[in-house]
């Protein structure tokens, strides 16, 4: 019996540490349709005040190379004291969030400086 409960609280200990990891930009697209938290610099971002209104940050290099696009929809932009695109140039970052696909390169969508940390 002490085995057995040894064994299961390795395989919990475990399955904890892996939904903890934190991954790099690059591994984003390894993870599509999972919640997880990247962590890296942001290169730059772009506001698109025409049409759709919505904010985009480049994470992990400089676009068009960015292995990660960080999005900021036109209603969730009011959720930000500062311009993102210029606040976090620079910075390093980390977000969690569900990773999804556009166009063949992997985005999360974000609603509120509450997640996106500085580090």
């Amino acid at each position: 019996m002490k085995k057995l409960l040894l064994s299961l609280m390795i395989v919990c200990a475990s399955a904890i540490s892996v939904s903890a990891q934190q991954l790099t930009p690059d591994e984003a697209a390894k993870h599509i349709g999972e919640t997880v938290t990247i962590c890296g610099k942001i290169y730059g971002g772009k506001y698109f005040d025409n049409g759709n209104k919505m904010t985009l940050l480049n994470m992990g290099a400089a676009f068009p190379k960015s292995p990660l696009t960080i999005v900021i929809n036109a209603d969730d932009r009011k959720n930000f004291k500062n311009a993102p695109e210029d606040f976090y140039t620079n910075k390093t970052v980390c977000i969690k969030g569900v990773i999804k696909e556009y166009k063949g390169k992997p985005q999360i969508i974000i609603q509120s400086e509450e997640d996106l940390k500085s580090e």
